[in-house]
């Protein structure tokens, strides 16, 4: 046997055995500062005020889509906004035909309507100031999110439309702040990826996970997470 073979085999096997627990924990702990980052605080909060507790929808979330875009996008948001269910466990979404029933506005313009939409629709006042080439906003307490509302610009390129959309109606669902330091993640603002990443089905996987109810606090959310992450990543693999 060529023993400078043997130990150069030797020496990769040992520095697989030794790498790959330390990137199966870099992982884990990206993943869980991202979803503490995002899940708890507001990118925009009223008065500055920032909650340090889970917020989520308790029951079934019920879309209605309000497409006003000279584009009809209704079958692209439905399709998104059913497909949750199969990507995202604990979560239950459903689209109403009547406006009174739902939980989650979506709204669908084109760009020229959107400081209108947003003023009359989502902050009630005519003269607010409007931030964002899209939006959405939650209003929650303890007892889990009770409404939220998305405005998504159609007319700008399908880039931003399937941005928009998958941003705002995730973070819609609960994950209200951005974190800057998560890369392929709709959650961070200055990130050019557009899709449902990997990360981000991290953080809906555990957000949305029974155990952690709404309105628990970051520091007991803390002693759950371990275990959930365990779980999530079996069932993501």
């Amino acid at each position: 046997m060529n023993c400078r073979i043997f130990f150069s085999s030797l020496t990769i096997l040992l520095s697989c055995i030794f790498i790959l627990p330390s990137q199966a924990a870099s992982k884990r702990e990206r993943i869980l500062s991202g979803f503490n980052n995002t899940a708890f605080g507001a990118e925009y909060s009223t008065f500055g005020f920032q909650s340090n507790y889970i917020r989520k929808f308790a029951g079934t979330v019920k879309f209605y889509i309000h497409n006003k875009s000279r584009k009809n996008r209704k079958s692209a948001a439905r399709r998104f906004i059913l497909s949750l269910n199969r990507s995202i466990r604990g979560l239950k979404t459903q689209i109403v035909k009547n406006p009174k029933q739902a939980n989650f506005h979506l709204y669908i313009i084109d760009r020229k309507d959107y400081k209108k939409t947003v003023r009359k629709k989502i902050y009630r006042r005519p003269f607010a100031a409007i931030r964002g080439l899209c939006l959405v906003r939650s209003s929650y307490t303890r007892r889990g999110i009770s409404e939220s509302a998305a405005v998504i610009v159609s007319d700008e390129g399908e880039r931003l439309f399937k941005r928009c959309l998958i941003e705002e109606v995730l973070q819609g669902l609960g994950p209200l702040n951005e974190d800057r330091k998560l890369k392929r993640s709709i959650f961070n603002a200055g990130s050019k990826y557009i899709g449902f990443s990997k990360t981000d089905r991290y953080i809906m996987n555990i957000l949305y996970d029974p155990r952690l109810k709404v309105g628990t606090s970051k520091r007991a959310t803390q002693k759950l997470l371990p275990k959930i992450y365990n779980d999530v990543r079996h069932r993501l693999k």
